[in-house]
């Protein structure tokens, strides 16, 4: 009940998403707009945060995600008999918008229920679940293409996933219920530390007996929200820019739908096997020893990736760099929720990590934002150089922030502001 909802949905997105830019296309759009698109599901998410934190704090995850996964169906119906481009792009933005609802649902109760000791492993077993759909999604894609010859199948697929999760998580047992948060995390007004006029936390909280809403966290913490999170916002920038760019990346060298859902899940497969290991490094050595290697892995092959457009061997390279983003973003499977949950308040993490979740989204939102306008101007290689530059750049971020405001969690951070 736990990890078995996200991923359902994740398996249904995972076939889904590889080929977004592929219908697009079949409806009218170029290699500019169907990025635009296909960044209508992060521009979603990154609008459903908030509402989502808002949801989870008054009615609870388990009726959030029900909510969610209904309204996701309608979506799905939208994706399917869309006769136009856009309202293709409107069923996609309200896939991402409840995609909100799943993802901080599940990050708020392993925020106040999982013990400092084993947080990384925990979410990055989270993170993993992510990581499955995206692995086993696009095969299902590629399978179902072949036996029907259509991409709408996989839509339908999506839909099953979805009605299987609302039963699942309707009729299954509450974990809020049955799981209470351990010692550490219950903490009460007397104990809070909340720095209220510097907005940094460390280890406080928001006071339990009071419940601060969304808008007042976001203050209350906003120097980690504008230093910390930015760095994380990097991150989030660089792997959305991976969804839409290997997609596109095959479209544009001539690749077919089947083929490029192959490579995109080849590069899933190298991920998810990964993911569990993030967390065993972040527990282990500290926060900056999972996350500095997998920016750097992701900045330099996406920068590797921009010289290889215009080659007789651009198929081979594109498979090749596809299994080193694979590697980049396996390494950081987790980060962003643990380092979340993190600097979290413990009592009522919702609200900030709807806050925080907006910050790191908005990251994911802008990158694809940004590939469709610089191929718009330029061209796709541009736009996959540009990318690697952030990658690097956000390297250099969490090195500066990351010991800054994170509790010391191994010999690799210092300890956080008093």
């Amino acid at each position: 009940m736990i990890y078995g909802p996200t991923v359902l949905f994740a398996l249904g997105e995972g076939a889904v998403i590889p080929l977004i830019p592929i219908i697009a296309a079949q409806l009218g759009a170029d290699v500019a707009t169907a990025a635009l698109v296909a960044s209508a599901l992060v521009v979603g998410q990154l609008c459903g945060n908030l509402p989502a934190g808002w949801a989870v704090a008054r009615i609870g995850e388990r009726l959030t995600m029900a909510i969610a996964g209904t309204l996701s169906l309608v979506g799905v119906i939208g994706m399917v008999f869309a006769p136009m481009l856009g309202v293709f792009a409107a069923s996609v933005f309200l896939i991402g918008f409840c995609a909100a609802g799943f993802g901080l649902a599940r990050h708020s109760f392993m925020t106040t229920r999982v013990p400092l000791a084993f947080r990384a492993r925990a979410l990055s077993l989270l993170g993993g679940t992510f990581r499955l759909g995206m692995f086993i999604g696009p095969f299902v894609a590629a399978g179902l293409l072949a036996l029907f010859g259509d991409e709408h199948a996989a839509i339908w697929f999506f839909g099953a996933c979805l009605i299987a999760t609302v039963l699942l998580v309707l009729l299954g047992p509450d974990p809020e219920k049955q799981i209470p948060p351990p010692a550490e995390n219950v903490i009460t007004r007397a104990t809070s530390a909340m720095a209220e006029d510097t907005g940094e936390a460390v280890t406080g909280s928001i006071p339990s007996a009071e419940r601060v809403g969304v808008f007042r966290t976001m203050w209350l913490f906003r120097r980690v929200l504008s230093r910390l999170g930015l760095a994380a916002a990097s991150l989030s920038a660089v792997r959305s820019a991976r969804q839409v760019v290997l997609p596109l990346w095959g479209f544009s060298i001539g690749l077919d739908a089947q083929t490029i859902a192959l490579v995109v899940g080849i590069s899933g497969a190298i991920d998810f096997a990964l993911f569990y290991a993030s967390g065993q490094v972040m527990d282990r050595f500290g926060r900056l020893w999972a996350a500095l290697p997998a920016m750097i892995l992701m900045g330099l092959g996406f920068i590797a990736l921009a010289f290889t457009h215009d080659l007789d061997s651009a198929a081979m390279w594109f498979a090749m760099f596809a299994a080193v983003l694979g590697v980049g973003n396996g390494l950081s499977s987790g980060i962003l929720l643990t380092l979340g949950a993190d600097v979290a308040p413990k009592s009522d993490p919702a609200p900030f990590l709807g806050s925080w979740r907006t910050l790191t989204d908005a990251g994911g939102a802008i990158s694809p934002l940004l590939v469709s306008a610089i191929t718009g101007l330029s061209s796709l290689a541009i736009a996959t150089g540009a990318v690697g530059v952030v990658g690097l750049l956000g390297a250099v971020a969490f090195l500066r922030w990351v010991p800054r405001f994170v509790p010391r969690t191994g010999p690799g951070e210092a300890a956080g502001p008093p």
